[in-house]
């Protein structure tokens, strides 16, 4: 799905953040709609932003943009053209510009002759050196500028659980506050700033999820974003072929709780008390620290964690000699951290445990995990968004936990799991061994997949029960004919493989997916 997000800027906050002066007396602080990385997300009122992808480059298609009504473009020197031929206003912030070119533009800033006014009443095309960086610079000025001053910032990164967190948090803070948060993966250094667009004066709380491939991202996150609150959810071996080593993803977790203000200034670190490498970050930061976990050491905890299959999770939650017993639309039993965590936050942020559990116990929307009717009559469970060790082992849980109706059968269809660098033989062997545990029928895809299945069977799976194949394609030819009514069909993997395809495919065969991204896609 392309981003497309709802803003709360104007023509002068763009002026202003990239131009770097007071916008023109002729210049009306007319509303920017949308802000959009591709063309054909454009309609009347939008601001288009032009990134060089890796598969084409946004800044051909600025006319046809500006065609479609965008009132704003952010380009580069190659679309500068197509702005001026499609009569936009232009305004070169490149420092490559001459000095004397600069003196106009300044000039024209200031001073607008009546031919000029009326161009800058249509549409203003920004020229910059960087597309990515020009709206990095527009996200923090809205952030800090355009925002009410008693807004608090919730951050939240970790290794696997952050969108989850995310979702059920923002639910939560919303049965007091008026409350923001990035929508879908907007986390990286292209997502988070162009999701800060839709943040205004009328929120008293923002969540944000911030992702990570490498040591300093996280901070430059934490620099647009200034949270006063972190939270942690984990530390695993996410991205590890990237970063080398745990111990250096740790390092770029850690950046978050650095980057907050001291408790006296309102600084609160919340960490999962549970994972020794994110209770270490203790000593990070001058943050208050918060606490949660399964252990009654944390200041929040839980236990008598039960899973109830399809209708969720049942736990006691624990805080300051209190008890709630809950019951939610959580699928797993892994899900009582994003519950914890969750909670947590809303202790934190001052909202009374009622409408803490009401939060969880009404939470509509769908997490990255979510059940499905499938071909021939079976169920799907939808788990391709990323995959890990870890993160397969819980949806491999979640299936042992379910229970199959009539003749049905528990069918695991697992990928290569990616980017694990010097992990990557012990987590699929891991993966493998637990997997026999689980499943009546194993189905591999991709090379790393096969040791998934070798695994399996070492740990007593029957050959019988096994079926590996190279690409997705061959994958859902079989599973069309394997996949029986009552099957309860898991589809776990890395996105390399295809298995996004897979689960259309055996969920609704008419759905394709376009992986030709033109912007960074959400990180770890």
């Amino acid at each position: 799905m392309r981003p497309v997000v709802e803003t709360k800027i104007t023509q002068h906050t763009l002026w202003q953040a990239i131009a770097g002066s007071a916008p023109p007396f002729d210049l009306v602080a007319t509303p920017i709609v949308k802000a959009v990385l591709d063309n054909r997300d454009v309609t009347a009122g939008d601001l288009f932003i032009a990134f060089s992808g890796r598969f084409s480059d946004g800044n051909r298609y600025v006319g046809a943009a500006l065609k479609a009504g965008a009132k704003a473009i952010i380009c580069q020197k190659q679309g500068k053209e197509l702005a001026q031929a499609a009569g936009a206003y232009i305004v070169d912030c490149r420092t490559e510009t001459t000095v004397t070119q600069r003196a106009d533009i300044t000039k024209s800033r200031s001073t607008v002759a009546p031919s000029d006014a009326k161009k800058i009443g249509s549409a203003i095309a920004y020229v910059v050196d960087d597309s990515q960086a020009a709206l990095q610079q527009v996200g923090a000025f809205q952030r800090l500028h355009r925002t009410h001053a008693a807004l608090r910032v919730i951050g939240i990164t970790g290794s696997i659980g952050k969108s989850s967190t995310k979702e059920l948090a923002a639910a939560l803070l919303r049965q007091r506050y008026r409350t923001f948060h990035n929508p879908g993966n907007l986390n990286s250094e292209q997502g988070l700033p162009l999701s800060l667009l839709g943040l205004g004066f009328e929120e008293r709380r923002a969540i944000l999820e911030m992702g990570m491939y490498d040591i300093g991202e996280i901070a430059e996150l934490c620099t647009w974003a200034r949270p006063q609150v972190g939270l942690i959810t984990n530390v695993g071996p996410v991205h590890l072929e990237r970063l080398g080593t745990i111990e250096r993803i740790q390092q770029a977790k850690a950046e978050l709780v650095k980057a907050l203000p001291t408790a006296e200034q309102g600084g609160v670190a919340i960490l999962n008390w549970d994972d020794e490498r994110v209770r270490s970050m203790q000593t990070m930061t001058d943050a208050r620290i918060f606490r949660y976990g399964l252990s009654p050491d944390a200041d929040l905890w839980a236990d008598e964690v039960e899973s109830a299959g399809r209708e969720g999770i049942r736990f006691c939650f624990h805080h300051a000699d209190k008890e709630w017993r809950v019951n939610l639309p959580l699928l797993g039993r892994h899900s009582v951290y994003t519950a914890l965590s969750a909670a947590a936050i809303g202790v934190v942020e001052g909202v009374s445990w009622d409408e803490i559990v009401a939060g969880l116990q009404n939470f509509k929307n769908p997490l990255r995990l979510v059940m499905t009717p499938g071909i021939n009559h079976s169920t799907i469970i939808d788990d391709t968004y990323n995959a890990s060790p870890a993160s397969t082992i819980a949806a491999l849980d979640l299936l042992d936990d379910l229970s199959l109706k009539d003749s049905g059968r528990k069918i695991a269809v697992l990928g290569d799991m990616l980017e694990l660098g010097d992990y990557t033989k012990e987590g699929h062997r891991l993966v493998g061994q637990r997997s026999a545990d689980v499943v009546d029928r194993l189905i591999t895809v991709g090379k790393l997949g096969r040791s998934i299945g070798v695994e399996a069977v070492a740990a007593g799976l029957s050959t019988l029960r096994l079926h590996s194949f190279d690409n997705h394609v061959d994958t859902v030819e079989f599973l069309t004919q394997e996949i029986q009514a009552d099957d309860i069909v898991l589809v776990k993997g890395s996105r390399a493989v295809g298995m996004e395809t897979i689960a259309s495919k055996i969920r609704n065969a008419g759905d394709e997916y376009d992986n030709k991204p033109l912007y960074t896609e959400g990180k770890a």
